[in-house]
Protein backbone atom coordinates (compact mmCIF):
# COMPACT_ATOMS: atom_id res chain seq x y z
CA UNK A 1 0.00 0.00 0.00
CA UNK A 2 1.19 3.14 -0.88
CA UNK A 3 0.93 6.36 1.25
CA UNK A 4 -1.31 9.30 0.11
CA UNK A 5 0.80 11.94 1.90
CA UNK A 6 4.37 10.68 0.29
CA UNK A 7 2.64 10.89 -3.30
CA UNK A 8 1.47 14.44 -2.54
CA UNK A 9 4.82 15.24 -0.64
CA UNK A 10 7.33 14.76 -4.59
CA UNK A 11 5.06 17.07 -6.51
CA UNK A 12 6.62 20.49 -6.38
CA UNK A 13 4.62 23.45 -5.16
CA UNK A 14 2.19 24.46 -7.37
CA UNK A 15 2.67 22.48 -9.92
CA UNK A 16 -1.52 21.94 -10.64
CA UNK A 17 -1.11 26.05 -11.36
CA UNK A 18 -0.76 27.09 -14.71
CA UNK A 19 2.41 28.76 -15.57
CA UNK A 20 1.75 32.24 -16.60
CA UNK A 21 2.57 32.68 -20.71
CA UNK A 22 5.24 34.36 -22.19
CA UNK A 23 5.08 37.95 -22.70
CA UNK A 24 5.76 39.17 -26.22
CA UNK A 25 9.13 39.58 -26.01
CA UNK A 26 9.77 36.03 -24.64
CA UNK A 27 10.32 36.19 -21.14
CA UNK A 28 7.70 35.54 -18.31
CA UNK A 29 5.16 37.77 -17.74
CA UNK A 30 5.35 39.03 -13.63
CA UNK A 31 1.78 40.07 -12.30
CA UNK A 32 4.01 43.70 -11.97
CA UNK A 33 3.79 44.19 -15.85
CA UNK A 34 0.61 44.79 -15.82
CA UNK A 35 0.91 47.98 -14.66
CA UNK A 36 3.91 49.42 -16.63
CA UNK A 37 3.22 50.94 -20.06
CA UNK A 38 5.37 49.41 -22.88
CA UNK A 39 8.62 51.66 -24.01
CA UNK A 40 8.66 49.77 -27.36
CA UNK A 41 6.55 49.58 -30.40
CA UNK A 42 4.49 51.98 -32.82
CA UNK A 43 2.08 54.39 -31.75
CA UNK A 44 -1.02 53.82 -32.77
CA UNK A 45 -1.95 55.97 -35.59
CA UNK A 46 -4.94 58.48 -34.98
CA UNK A 47 -8.50 58.30 -37.31
CA UNK A 48 -8.03 61.28 -39.95
CA UNK A 49 -11.84 61.66 -39.70
CA UNK A 50 -11.56 61.79 -35.88
CA UNK A 51 -8.74 64.10 -36.26
CA UNK A 52 -10.60 66.54 -38.67
CA UNK A 53 -13.83 66.21 -37.14
CA UNK A 54 -15.62 64.73 -39.67
CA UNK A 55 -19.40 64.34 -39.07
CA UNK A 56 -20.62 62.37 -42.72
CA UNK A 57 -18.95 60.60 -44.41
CA UNK A 58 -20.23 61.92 -48.34
CA UNK A 59 -20.82 59.61 -50.64
CA UNK A 60 -20.36 61.90 -53.60
CA UNK A 61 -16.85 63.04 -52.39
CA UNK A 62 -15.14 60.67 -54.82
CA UNK A 63 -11.26 62.00 -54.69
CA UNK A 64 -11.59 61.42 -50.97
CA UNK A 65 -13.52 57.54 -50.75
CA UNK A 66 -10.53 56.73 -53.92
CA UNK A 67 -7.87 56.96 -50.93
CA UNK A 68 -9.82 53.99 -49.52
CA UNK A 69 -10.10 51.57 -52.15
CA UNK A 70 -7.03 49.34 -52.86
CA UNK A 71 -5.68 48.73 -56.55
CA UNK A 72 -8.19 45.82 -56.83
CA UNK A 73 -11.20 48.06 -56.38
CA UNK A 74 -11.40 46.32 -52.73
CA UNK A 75 -12.57 48.39 -49.44
CA UNK A 76 -9.14 48.90 -47.07
CA UNK A 77 -9.37 47.34 -43.81
CA UNK A 78 -9.10 49.49 -40.81
CA UNK A 79 -5.69 48.41 -39.69
CA UNK A 80 -4.31 49.88 -43.43
CA UNK A 81 -6.49 53.18 -43.19
CA UNK A 82 -6.10 53.65 -39.53
CA UNK A 83 -9.82 54.72 -39.21
CA UNK A 84 -11.88 54.02 -36.31
CA UNK A 85 -14.57 51.12 -36.23
CA UNK A 86 -17.20 53.92 -36.38
CA UNK A 87 -15.86 55.65 -39.45
CA UNK A 88 -14.78 52.13 -41.24
CA UNK A 89 -18.27 51.39 -41.18
CA UNK A 90 -19.17 55.00 -42.53
CA UNK A 91 -16.66 54.76 -44.88
CA UNK A 92 -18.22 50.95 -46.45
CA UNK A 93 -21.40 52.31 -46.53
CA UNK A 94 -20.01 55.51 -47.84
CA UNK A 95 -18.27 53.38 -50.93
CA UNK A 96 -20.65 50.59 -51.90
CA UNK A 97 -23.45 53.58 -52.26
CA UNK A 98 -21.16 54.94 -54.79
CA UNK A 99 -20.40 52.22 -56.23
CA UNK A 100 -24.14 51.53 -56.61
CA UNK A 101 -23.93 55.13 -58.62
CA UNK A 102 -21.34 53.97 -61.03
CA UNK A 103 -19.32 56.89 -58.88
CA UNK A 104 -16.91 53.89 -58.16
CA UNK A 105 -15.95 51.07 -59.67
CA UNK A 106 -16.81 47.60 -58.37
CA UNK A 107 -14.37 45.59 -60.37
CA UNK A 108 -10.52 46.77 -61.06
CA UNK A 109 -11.32 46.70 -65.09
CA UNK A 110 -13.03 49.76 -64.74
CA UNK A 111 -10.76 51.71 -62.83
CA UNK A 112 -9.50 54.73 -64.78
CA UNK A 113 -5.48 55.43 -64.59
CA UNK A 114 -4.67 58.80 -64.54
CA UNK A 115 -1.48 60.16 -65.79
CA UNK A 116 -0.95 62.92 -64.23
CA UNK A 117 -1.20 65.12 -67.67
Amino acid sequence: MTDSKATTASTPAGADRPRPRPAAGGRPRDDDDRGRRRTGGRRRRVCIMCADHIRYVDYKNVSFLRRFVSDRARIETRRRTSACAKHQRALSNAIKRARHLALLPYTPDHIRISQGR
